[in-house]
């Protein structure tokens, strides 16, 4: 059957977020709809028992599932992203430590805090966009963090790199040109603070060279370089930069999620007072409902590694698999009124494990999600509150945002003017949701 389906891609590509709720709408709602991409079988997966399945590494595995332009731009090749069984669990282990460990996530936490105190004054006056100061601020914490302290320019340039894999890796033309050109810079980078930290440079003039400072001991930078695979081996200087790269990029990239909850407060001015007032819990159900209701990752990828039914359907041992992320997120019967945004939906209570995943699902210590889960959710918990306590207005702008556009944030980057007070959120500007083909405006309530 397979062998006569449409291959899909063009139509991805130009619905964006909107293509997996289309291509299910057309099929009744299934949880289980075949399609082709890049040429390839492939299965969109929907729905609670998806996500358990999607998770079942019995009949899921990673390898292989990531195309060439996605690894090249966005993890990296030989990235853990990649691995299964006992390489992944052995890799894995690295980033739960790194990056799960309360002190560590108080940590870097404590220091994106501190660089927007720093930082707010210098917006006094100007106009700024505030995707951009986010998106630097962070880069200067979290190579702060890692062991690889760097100057304000180099911060902002990283920054940039940072940013441009994010943006380019769901698209072809100048985007994609961008993202492949700044991981290369930033992966010889990195490679060459590993090589000098081990003993084998030096490279005096790399704006990582490792070095040059006095915080290497115990850090990231340390861990990673000093790392030792199942086989006793060291990690090659390219791959241990690909896994500090994959672990500053997603830093930086909770810059779309800071944004995103700029626009939330923007909308809701009612929202603020909640967040000065309410407390940690009130930032945590704030953060919750910002990833919940904004589209980031649209979906996941993976491969089945043998034959196997679901939703009383066949899927062929090889066929790509893709779970429904942005459409989980969105469906009525999952959440009550699932485009209305409300962060009172997750007070008093933690969302289950396998029920809000915007960045995985199952077990963050042992499978495949997101280890640094617990670090975007205390940025934002600690940059919601920041927000609602900033005095800013919202000129006249385009804070739309797409849906046909993979990775999308607000057109302008919400642009603010600080010491000044909130705009009336109805008119400072156009605050609209745009929509992929068939598919609701998700950024006005209803």
């Amino acid at each position: 059957m397979s062998a006569l389906l449409t291959d899909a891609t063009l139509s991805l590509v130009a619905h964006g977020y909107g293509w997996a709720p289309d291509l299910r709408r057309a099929h009744d709602g299934a949880a289980l709809v075949h399609t082709r991409l890049l040429g390839h079988p492939t299965v969109l997966l929907h729905g609670p028992e998806a996500v358990a399945l999607f998770y079942d590494e019995g009949h899921v595995h990673r390898h292989g599932a990531l195309p060439a332009p996605v690894l090249d731009t966005l993890f990296g090749r030989g990235a853990v992203h990649t691995l299964d069984g006992e390489p992944h669990r052995v890799r894995k282990e690295l980033f739960v430590s790194l990056l799960m460990a309360p002190d560590a996530v108080k940590a870097l936490t404590d220091s994106v805090g501190a660089g927007w105190r720093e930082a707010v004054p210098t917006w006094e006056g100007r106009r700024v966009v505030l995707f951009d100061e986010v998106a630097t601020l962070l880069t200067r914490a979290v190579c702060d963090w890692v062991g690889l302290p760097v100057p304000d320019d180099a911060a902002r340039e990283i920054a940039e790199d940072c940013v441009a894999m994010v943006d380019g890796f769901a698209t072809a033309g100048p985007r994609h040109v961008r993202a492949r050109r700044a991981r290369r810079r930033q992966e010889q980078a990195l490679a060459a603070a590993v090589t000098d930290l081990r003993g084998h440079g030096p490279h005096p003039d790399g704006i990582f060279s490792a070095s040059r400072h006095a915080c290497v001991a115990g850090s990231p930078l340390e861990a990673v370089a000093l790392h030792r695979e199942p086989d006793g081996t060291l990690l090659d200087p390219h791959t241990a930069a690909v896994e500090l790269l994959n672990i500053i990029r997603p830093t930086v990239a909770i810059a779309w999620f800071a944004v995103f909850a700029a626009h939330a407060l923007h909308r809701h001015p009612g929202r603020r007072e909640q967040l000065r007032s309410g407390g940690p819990a009130h930032a945590r159900a704030f953060a919750h409902e910002v990833r919940r209701f904004y589209p980031f990752v649209p979906f996941l990828g993976a491969r089945a590694v043998d034959d196997f039914t679901f939703a009383g359907d066949q899927v062929p041992a090889g066929t790509l698999l893709l779970l429904d992320v942005y459409g989980h997120h969105h469906d009525p019967d999952l959440w009550e009124r699932p485009y209305h945004f409300d962060p009172g939906r997750f007070l008093g209570r933690e969302p289950g494990r396998d029920e809000l995943i915007p960045q995985g699902a199952g077990d963050a210590r042992t499978g495949h999600r997101c280890p640094g889960e617990d670090i975007t959710l205390s940025l934002l918990a600690t940059l919601g509150p920041a927000l609602a306590d900033l005095d800013f207005a919202v000129p006249q702008q385009d804070l739309s945002i797409p849906l046909n556009r993979i990775p999308t944030r607000p057109r302008s980057g919400f642009v603010i003017e600080t010491g000044q007070q909130p705009a009336n959120a109805a008119g400072a500007g156009g605050t609209g949701g745009g929509g992929g083909a068939g598919d609701r405006p998700i950024y006005a309530d209803g």
